[in-house]
């Protein structure tokens, strides 16, 4: 881990309903410490100059959705320590709000999204790469629920766009990041398991292999190839 900037960036890196949000809150709310949030989902792609039409035919389950360049300027920012203006996005309209954020980046902090992972040159900028595994079956009941509650979309058409987009374009974006991922959470965790993983996150130095694999089943810790850090991580009985 590069432990030279003053600023701490873990991903947490999954498919859509996965508990990204959720895992990032949990760990947030248990850090113990200053630590801020940011989204992925804050810097889609303002479509505002799209007829609404048009804006519900884009494709908002592929990369290209994100404007990477405003992610690499925020998480640059971030890095250095420096003041950063932050983007808000509305769901609803498919358009990026007016009003940005000044925003002092915090010791740590946590940014969920579908694809932190699958560029290099964002990829490179996270301390820590989280990635969290779901039955997909779980993904869209969640997911429902979440566009229900909070974006005003029918249950037909959340159901719709999930086999049609969703799930294809998981398979081929979302699922292979796992390979750059340093620890790999199958949901769902339990208590004593986000603990563990808090433990494992507030170590000074994170392993630089970048080999662990994380699993909230038994045995919860494993290695490659380095045995070592497990022994050092796993509590004897």
């Amino acid at each position: 881990m590069n432990t030279r900037h003053p600023t701490r960036l873990i991903a947490i890196v999954g498919g859509s309903g996965s508990g990204k949000t959720w895992l990032a809150d949990r760990l947030q709310q248990a850090w113990g410490g200053p630590a801020a949030r940011l989204s992925l989902d804050d810097f889609y792609r303002d479509r505002s100059n799209l007829s609404p039409a048009r804006r519900t035919a884009v494709n908002y389950d592929h990369p290209r959705a994100i404007d990477w360049q405003l992610v690499e300027q925020v998480l640059r920012d971030c890095r250095a320590g420096r003041l950063t203006r932050l983007p808000h996005y509305c769901f609803a309209s498919h358009t990026r709000l007016h009003e940005q954020e000044q925003w002092m980046p915090m010791p740590v902090i946590l940014m969920d999204g579908l694809w932190l992972l699958w560029r290099p040159s964002v990829r490179e900028l996270f301390d820590v790469r989280i990635f969290l595994t779901c039955p997909t079956q779980l993904r869209l009941e969640r997911r429902v629920a979440r566009d229900i509650a909070e974006r005003g979309r029918s249950p037909e058409s959340i159901r719709d766009q999930f086999w049609k987009t969703v799930v294809p374009m998981h398979d081929r974006y979302v699922a292979p990041q796992v390979r750059w991922a340093d620890i790999v959470v199958t949901q769902p965790p339990s208590e004593e398991e986000i603990e563990r993983l808090l433990e494992l996150l507030r170590a000074p130095a994170f392993p630089a292999g970048r080999d662990i694999h994380y699993r909230a089943t038994t045995p919860l810790w494993m290695s490659h190839p380095s045995s070592e850090i497990v022994a050092q991580l796993t509590p004897t009985t």
